[in-house]
C-alpha cells in the first residue's frame, strides 16, 4: 500500500494525497501563498509532514484543520483518504448565510435608473439574524 507509519513527505504532496486540494500544482501554490499552516506555523511546500502534526488549509474561503493519522505519497481513493486524517474543521457556513449576489444578465445592456436602484437595495440589506 502507499501508507506509512513512520516517516514523513512533503506538506504539498500530503494535502493532494489526502485530496484537500485538486492538484498537486494547487498545493504548492497554497504553500507558496501562505494558506498552509504546520502546527501554527505558515510553511514552504517541502516542509515535513509526520504522524500527529495539525495541518491548516485555508481554501476559497473555508479553514480546513485535520490532524495527520497516516502518511501518503500517492493520492488515493477517497475512502481511504478520508481515514488518513482526522477533521477537526469548524463547519461550513449556512447558505441562507450567504449574502444575496445581485447579478444582471450578461448582454442585458446597462442598468436602468430602476434597476441601479433595486441593486442599490440589495446591497445595503440588514444581516438577518
Amino acid at each position: 500500500m502507499t501508507a506509512e507509519e513512520g516517516g514523513s513527505v512533503r506538506v504539498d504532496a500530503w494535502i493532494w494525497s489526502v485530496r484537500l486540494v485538486k492538484t498537486r500544482s494547487a498545493a504548492t501554490a497554497a504553500c507558496r501563498g501562505g494558506h498552509v499552516r504546520v502546527n501554527d506555523e505558515r510553511v514552504k511546500p517541502a516542509t515535513p509532514v509526520r504522524v500527529g502534526d495539525e495541518v491548516r488549509v485555508r481554501l476559497e474561503g473555508r479553514e480546513r484543520v485535520v490532524v495527520v493519522r497516516r502518511i501518503l505519497r500517492k493520492r488515493v481513493s477517497a475512502p481511504l483518504a478520508q481515514e488518513s486524517y482526522t477533521d477537526n474543521s469548524p463547519p461550513p457556513p449556512p447558505r441562507e448565510a450567504l449574502i444575496p449576489v445581485a447579478r444582471r444578465d450578461r448582454g442585458a445592456g446597462r442598468p436602468t435608473k430602476r434597476d441601479r436602484r433595486e441593486l442599490d437595495r440589495l446591497r445595503t440589506l440588514p444581516p438577518t439574524p
